[in-house]
């Protein structure tokens, strides 16, 4: 059972990010100052990844546990 109304669930779900979270950005920094170039987002690829690397074919996705602040 959900403690919100609709209107009031659908706000907070609009809050939540799906891009650029703290951990997407600290990995990106990194893998950007140590020379690899990446694509970001790709959806052309399944699953939509959030790094892919076209040359080396390696994809990344980083899960963060949003709701419990470890991130």
């Amino acid at each position: 059972m959900d403690v919100h109304n609709p209107e009031q669930r659908s706000k907070n779900m609009r809050a939540i990010k799906s891009t650029a979270t703290k951990a997407e950005v600290t990995l990106a920094k990194g893998l950007w100052n140590l020379g690899y170039r990446y694509r970001k987002n790709n959806k052309k690829v399944f699953g939509k990844p959030d790094f892919t690397f076209k040359k080396l074919k390696i994809v990344i996705f980083v899960h963060s546990e949003f709701f419990h602040s470890k991130y």
